[in-house]
């Protein structure tokens, strides 16, 4: 028995440091204040996007609730207001799914709001399906939409500079691949429905945040507009509610020991937003609130401006 219960306690005690060390993560370490600011955070309503739009609210900025589902939207707003304290925060909807409506929310926040120092691209979605403008339904939300918000946004982040985009991207973004014959043919970055294409096809959408992010950087070279990806942790959120079902059950248990919870996903992208000194490092990827070496086909100065080119078109842009 003595033996047994040594050896729970080692278990228990390895547990908790490798938690600490590996899931918990770092934390932002800015003490910034952010009153007079604005800054809107996509997909704001659930996971570490209402967190990160807490931590904001905090701080004292004017935060606008970016989210497609006005119901969920209004009760995150209610609850961002009553933990922060601040009446400074706004739902605004935006269907990132659809092109009209990020024209739509563009032009409204435009008219309506006098300044916008971050924009943080934090929505993401997995699943397969097509957008109402027949885009890959990943591709579409992960990427599409936040490339045509960001540029319809960027004079506004110009004039009220030092300003900052954040765009969350992920480890995944790896394993992806930017198929530009497939995006001719099929307006998507894969084809297939096994969970090994829904899989791939999410990668590729990340990777198109991280190369997006890179060649922003250097369109934004002598403004003072900077710009930052991020891998946020592996996350237990709502990111994948449309996965098979008996998939998640499997996941849950090991999504509880292993994986960070909204508050510990939200760090990295706090501090992409928020750290003092972090403009050089424009067009980075940011990974644990540490700056990474990325892999050669995410920092491709041909792929991406070709990327750009492309979204440009399918967002009607050029």
């Amino acid at each position: 028995m003595a033996a047994f219960l040594l050896l729970a306690g080692m278990v228990v005690v390895g547990y908790m440091i490798f938690h600490n060390i590996f899931v918990k993560g770092a934390v932002c370490k800015s003490n910034v204040k952010l009153h007079g600011k604005t800054v809107i955070v996509t997909g704001s309503n659930t996971g570490i996007g209402k967190m990160t739009a807490l931590d904001l609210a905090r701080r004292g900025a004017r935060v606008i609730l970016a989210c497609r589902n006005k119901q969920r939207a209004e009760a995150a707003l209610a609850d961002i207001k009553r933990e922060s304290g601040s009446d400074e925060v706004v739902f605004m909807h935006l269907d990132l799914g659809s092109l009209k409506s990020v024209r739509s929310f563009a032009e409204t926040f435009l008219k309506t709001e006098r300044r916008l120092d971050l924009l943080i691209n934090n929505a993401g979605i997995y699943m397969q399906g097509s957008t109402e403008d027949g885009l890959g339904m990943m591709f579409g939300v992960n990427y599409i939409g936040h490339f045509l918000l960001t540029n319809l946004l960027l004079d506004r982040l110009k004039e009220c500079g030092p300003s900052r985009v954040v765009n969350v991207a992920s480890l995944g973004h790896n394993f992806g691949k930017i198929d530009f014959n497939c995006l001719s043919t099929h307006k998507e970055l894969g084809v297939g429905k096994s969970a090994t294409d829904v899989f791939n096809i999410y990668c590729n959408s990340k990777l198109c945040n991280v190369v997006f992010t890179h060649e922003l950087a250097k369109r934004l070279k002598d403004t003072n507009v900077t710009c930052y990806s991020l891998h946020p942790g592996i996350i237990e959120t709502e990111l994948g509610r449309y996965a098979n079902s008996a998939f998640l059950m499997l996941l849950k248990p090991i999504s509880m020991l292993f994986f960070k919870n909204s508050v510990a996903g939200s760090q990295t992208t706090l501090h992409c937003a928020l750290q003092e000194g972090l403009e050089p490092l424009s067009g980075c990827y940011f990974s644990n609130c540490t700056v990474r070496n990325v892999y050669p086909k995410a920092r491709d100065d041909a792929v991406a401006k070709k990327l750009w080119e492309v979204s440009e078109s399918l967002c009607g842009l050029l």
